[in-house]
């Protein structure tokens, strides 16, 4: 209840359009090592860049699942300056459908929350970051075929991304979007990229035709452009 209150006045207190931006990243068994570890200084990294820039810092509204042992909510929706950066821990399996199902309930919800509170927003993101091949394959056929709706009708921006030599790129890009692979573990330069891209959508206006920076992806990823 608290946190719904908390939710509430976040949404009164800043009217500025929201861009609901959910990352869904694999922290299984074998993210264990300096996988996780380059993970976690890239989230941090991407979160602190959101809050230094003056735009994003009020526009950008971030939730973090993470799934390994289980899937979790690691970061509710809310104001940026009021969160704590969580820590990722790698363990247990790759239940990468529950894990996405869960990320558009979630952004489904605070669309939802948006409307109520009459605030504009843009049509949300969802970042998925996985190193394997999922291990629920019931939930991860009902996820595809969900999500893929959502991204083929223009109501979700897609970023699959995979890392590694063990990731599914096959299985990634049938929720609708080619994946691409991250360059050895270079999370960094993903997360300053995402964090760019964040900024020229917040100086735009929801409905807004934008061209992201393909140019800044060749820092990241293996694939030519």
């Amino acid at each position: 209840m608290n946190d719904l209150i908390l939710y509430d006045k976040d949404l009164a207190d800043n009217p500025t359009a929201r861009i609901p931006i959910c990352l869904v990243l694999d922290t299984s068994g074998s993210m264990d090592g300096a996988p996780i570890e380059e993970l976690n200084k890239g989230v941090r990294l991407f979160m602190e860049a959101i809050l230094e820039d003056e735009m994003t810092r009020f526009s950008a509204d971030i939730s973090i699942v993470t799934f390994g042992h289980t899937v979790k909510e690691e970061l509710k929706f809310g104001s940026i300056e009021e969160q704590e950066i969580p820590t990722f821990y790698a363990g247990g399996p790759t239940p990468l459908g529950k894990a996405m199902l869960t990320s558009v309930e979630l952004l489904d919800n605070r669309k939802k929350e948006y409307q109520k509170a009459g605030v504009d927003y843009f049509q949300p993101w969802l970042v998925l970051m996985s190193d394997g091949s999922p291990t629920d394959l019931v939930e991860t056929t009902n996820a595809i075929k969900k999500i893929s709706e959502l991204y083929n009708d223009k109501k979700l921006t897609l970023f699959p991304i995979g890392i590694g030599g063990g990731a599914n790129m096959s299985k990634l890009s049938q929720f609708g979007k080619d994946a691409v692979k991250l360059d050895g573990l270079k999370f960094k330069e993903f997360f300053e990229w995402l964090s760019q891209s964040v900024s020229i959508v917040s100086q735009s206006a929801p409905g807004e035709e934008i061209v992201l920076d393909a140019e800044g992806i060749r820092n990241w990823t293996t694939i030519s452009l």
